[in-house]
């Protein structure tokens, strides 16, 4: 077994089991067994699933929940570009590798440094997730249904601490944090003027225009260390 290989699957087991709470949050918010797993079967983006049953536990109305769901997917579309450079793949394949094109992913198949590991780490990741994400969905619906009253488990602020455990590995330096406390005052504050719903979308706009005006994605921690060959020592 690859590198790759293994780093993908490990990958794939941790965040389907991680499906199963939202599959007992989407219960939670209202919505039958069947339609939270025909949202991981076919929308499938962890993000963008917590954000569209955390609007409607809410109490906001299918079209804010589904505007939310679609600006936490943009990156998905960014993430499109970078595979498709990478592994540039062909035919119906683009299809498959649209739809599990995910953080996850793209993380494995970036990590590795050999064309064919690049292949293999996305693929095994991907594929892997997408079936273990809907199985466990599937798991949490039918746990959930069965629980009765949410409030009674504190599946109500379930939701709440999956954002955060979205969130949290990805604040590794000064502008994330900083992103992230202007995105959340800006939704403290209009969260008792505006309809539910609203205010992550208020949320996700403030975010896009400091990235659009803003310096561009930070780089603290990401320049390679590469130290000079032999051959190089003392040239200008």
């Amino acid at each position: 077994m690859t590198p790759a290989t293994k780093i993908g699957l490990s990958i794939a087991i941790a965040t389907g089991l991680y499906a199963i709470s939202y599959g007992a949050l989407g219960v939670a918010a209202g919505l039958n067994v069947l339609q939270v797993s025909v949202l991981s079967l076919l929308m499938f983006t962890g993000g963008s699933q917590f954000a569209f049953i955390g609007v409607i536990a809410g109490g906001g109305t299918p079209g804010a929940a589904f505007g939310a769901a679609t600006l936490l997917g943009i990156r998905n579309a960014v993430y499109g570009m970078q595979i498709k450079s990478m592994l540039r793949p062909r035919g119906l394949t683009k299809v498959l590798a649209a739809h599990v094109t995910i953080d996850e992913s793209v993380a494995t198949a970036s990590g590795q440094s050999d064309p064919a590991e690049q292949k293999l780490g996305f693929w095994v990741a991907g594929l892997g997730i997408y079936v273990f994400w809907n199985i466990f969905t599937l798991i949490g619906a039918l746990l959930g249904d069965a629980l009765g009253d949410p409030k009674a488990w504190g599946l109500d602020g379930a939701a709440v601490a999956a954002f955060l455990g979205l969130l949290w590995p990805r604040l590794k330096s000064a502008e994330p944090i900083a992103i992230a406390s202007v995105c959340a005052l800006a939704t403290i504050l209009v969260i008792p003027l505006v309809p539910p719903g609203i205010p992550i979308l208020v949320a996700a706009v403030l975010s896009g225009v400091w990235g659009f005006f803003g310096k561009g994605p930070a780089t603290e921690g990401l320049e390679p260390d590469i130290e000079p060959k032999p051959s190089d020592r003392g040239k200008p």
